[in-house]
């Protein structure tokens, strides 16, 4: 079983402090993962919030390698319907040059409508267009001189440099749906989600027939959590952090564009105490308390969710620092080494 640290820059209003401090402790807190034995250091790209939830990563990554060594580093995920995928080619590989190798390429299509009405880009059109880039993607990296004319994107006699040292370049891709686990898999991508067992089959199908090993592919399960020295305690040190992420969450998920596809979902914001008693999170089961009860929790999520990667967020928004780093040192030491020979 491998680790990841997913990482968030974050500096909401009830918690704001100068953007520089915040940056200069997500880097600390990046080094000590490196320094308590996780494999992976993911980030994410959000738009247009007022915490400024990092919009753009492959400059944060950049800045990881650096300071960093051993730990590989990665986007989980790049929304890539808005961007130029021979742009993502370019920087992708640079950063996998400074890195010495250590870069992943995550995407994923993006859910929220703002971001789409924005960057004016249809929502319907984001799968198809996620999955075009990622073929010129692969094409800049892999061929030396290409012509590409698709539905979204037109280039002639693309010549990519300098290309990433790994070859090839490990690229993942969120999906959930059976439609899209089908074409993660057909494309040979590794799996930036980990959904039930049913549905992964339908994933490993994909890959088989396509003539790849499903053994050789990854899937990692994001898990949002704190931990601390009693239950208690680690609800009282995050629960007005995860509200705070729940309300940007559920104001994004109560678009018109949702309407009718968000009946499943239960967007009403408990109030605080409420949350600790519901053992709610901001997308699903909140991973909160000791060592021991996070161990048990992931026994129970595996039975159902396998996966070669747990890539827990340690890091809520506006956290005092401190208990950031306390909650990623209990999970290192306390609960890494219960799966590590899995």
């Amino acid at each position: 079983m491998k680790f990841g640290a997913s990482m968030m820059i974050r500096n909401p209003q009830p918690w704001r402090r100068p953007i520089h401090e915040v940056y200069q402790d997500f880097f600390k807190l990046c080094v000590l993962a490196e320094e308590l034995g996780f494999d992976h250091i993911w980030t994410s790209e959000h738009h247009f919030l007022e915490d400024g939830w990092t919009p753009s990563q492959l400059p944060i990554l950049a800045a990881i390698a650096a300071r960093t060594s051993r730990v590989r580093i990665g986007t989980f995920v790049m929304l890539l319907p808005f961007h130029n995928p021979i742009r993502v080619a370019e920087d992708a590989s640079t950063v996998d040059i400074v890195s010495g190798g250590r870069f992943d390429l995550g995407v994923g299509p993006g859910s929220d409508p703002n971001d789409y009405r924005v960057f004016k880009v249809p929502l319907k059109q984001r799968r198809p267009r996620m999955h075009e880039g990622l073929q010129i993607i692969r094409k800049c990296f892999q061929e030396e001189e290409f012509s590409f004319a698709g539905k979204y994107w037109d280039f002639e006699r693309v010549q990519m440099t300098p290309k990433p040292v790994q070859k090839p370049l490990p690229i993942w891709v969120a999906a959930l749906a059976p439609k899209a686990l089908e074409e993660a898999g057909r494309n040979g991508y590794h799996l930036a989600a980990a959904p039930p067992k049913p549905l992964q089959d339908i994933y490993d199908e994909a890959l088989k027939t396509a003539g790849h090993d499903p053994a050789k592919f990854e899937r990692a399960g994001l898990h949002i959590g704190h931990l601390s020295a009693t239950h208690e305690k680690a609800w009282d040190e995050c629960e007005a952090h995860f509200q705070w992420h729940m309300q940007i969450h559920f104001r994004a998920m109560s678009a018109p564009e949702y309407e009718g596809r968000n009946a499943w979902m239960d967007l009403t914001l408990p109030p605080l105490g409420e949350l600790r008693k519901q053992g709610r999170g901001p997308y699903g089961p909140a991973f909160v308390g000791t060592p021991d009860e996070i161990s048990k929790m992931l026994e129970e999520e595996l039975k159902v969710c396998p996966m070669t990667q747990i890539v827990f967020s340690l890091d809520s928004p506006g956290m005092d620092p401190r208990y950031m780093r306390s909650s990623l040192e209990l999970f290192a030491k306390e609960v890494m080494p219960h799966f590590r020979n899995r």
